[in-house]
């Protein structure tokens, strides 16, 4: 990562091993080079100081006892919220198997105990750069952005496996923004995030991914058969999240009242999702831009339907990408959830 402009905040690493004087040799080198430390002395412990804060970087200790380094790293990658946090593991193995098993979890790179402390500061400031360089990170969610969205998908594509893209949006959010101001519109795209993030880990495995592409869109990315859980889930967390974050005269009402340039003043109804879903089982797509397009377009058409709605592409024709269309037809099929 570029270096910091003064008086930017400083880079979080945060630290994770069991051994204590370790933790705080590590600690008090990054602290001379300018970063801030979290330190954890568990698995256990790391994961629950992550529901709090968000570093920029993890050095995992491979060998503790309860819960491993492979184990967490495990969980890290699987848990949306931090599936971009770059990550180092610490072994006390030289052998070529346990570095690789360390990299097959889903670290960024590895050091050697005994380690040379310039040389893990070394390390930490090129793995953050090449975070920084092959990463967009929403820096209101923490989530991964389009260059990492795209790569997904096609990573997707390119194994072969079943998939479903759901490009999902907020509703009438224009309308908050205009009458409570886009800190608390903030407030409903954090919402949306944690909503969507705890319906993908109930989901369960194959992990799915989530992706915030900006502003109130986000993008999930699962098997075909986690779709009705993690969408209807989503769907109930989050208009009983929305629901807390209006002013309570307009809650109980179940409008907002928005004032046109004219002074007119109109009614609008509270915040609801529209998800658009491409389903590599109805279709053979060539490229992640085919996929987008396709979910794009259906959660348009979800739009067109009140509440809460989801719609699937059901269609088997060939596909055409929107530059290449006649005047459209209505030959796509849907499927809904209302709320």
């Amino acid at each position: 990562m570029t270096t910091e402009p003064h008086g930017s905040a400083a880079e979080v690493i945060l630290v994770v091993d069991d051994d204590p004087d370790i933790v705080r040799v590590v600690e008090v080198n990054l602290r001379l080079h300018g970063f801030d430390v979290l330190t954890a002395h568990s698995g256990a412990e790391a994961l629950a100081l992550l529901e709090h804060r968000r570093p920029d970087l993890a050095i995992v200790d491979l060998m503790m006892p309860g819960m491993d380094g492979l184990e967490l790293t495990r969980r890290l990658r699987a848990d949306p919220m931090v599936t971009a946090l770059p990550i180092i593991v610490l072994t006390a193995k030289a052998l070529t198997s346990d570095k690789v098993a360390g990299l097959a979890a889903g670290a960024d790179d590895y050091v050697v105990k005994p380690f040379d402390t310039s040389e893990l500061i070394a390390r930490v400031r090129a793995t953050l750069r090449r975070n920084q360089e092959a990463r967009e990170v929403s820096p209101l969610t923490g989530l991964a952005g389009n260059t990492r969205i795209l790569r997904e998908i096609a990573d997707r594509l390119k194994s072969g496996t079943d998939y479903a893209v759901c490009y999902i949006d907020i509703d009438r959010f224009k309308a908050v923004n205009d009458v409570y101001g886009f800190g608390r519109g903030d407030g409903f795209i954090s919402a949306l995030a944690r909503s969507l993030r705890r319906a993908t880990v109930a989901a369960g495995l194959p992990p799915a991914f989530l992706g915030h592409v900006g502003g109130d869109d986000f993008v999930v990315i699962c098997h075909p058969l986690q779709l009705k859980p993690i969408t209807e889930r989503a769907i109930w967390d989050f208009q009983n999240a929305s629901d807390q974050l209006y002013d309570p005269v307009d809650a109980e009402r179940g409008y907002i009242e928005v004032v046109d340039r004219r002074g007119k003043v109109f009614e609008v109804n509270l915040v609801t999702l529209s998800i658009g879903v491409a389903l590599s089982t109805m279709r053979v797509f060539e490229h992640p831009g085919e996929v987008v397009a396709v979910a794009s377009e259906m959660k348009t058409k979800a739009k067109k339907v009140h509440g809460s709605y989801v719609a699937i592409d059901q269609r088997t024709d060939r596909l055409v990408l929107p530059s290449q269309r006649e005047p459209e037809s209505d030959a796509a099929a849907e499927a809904g959830s209302g709320a």
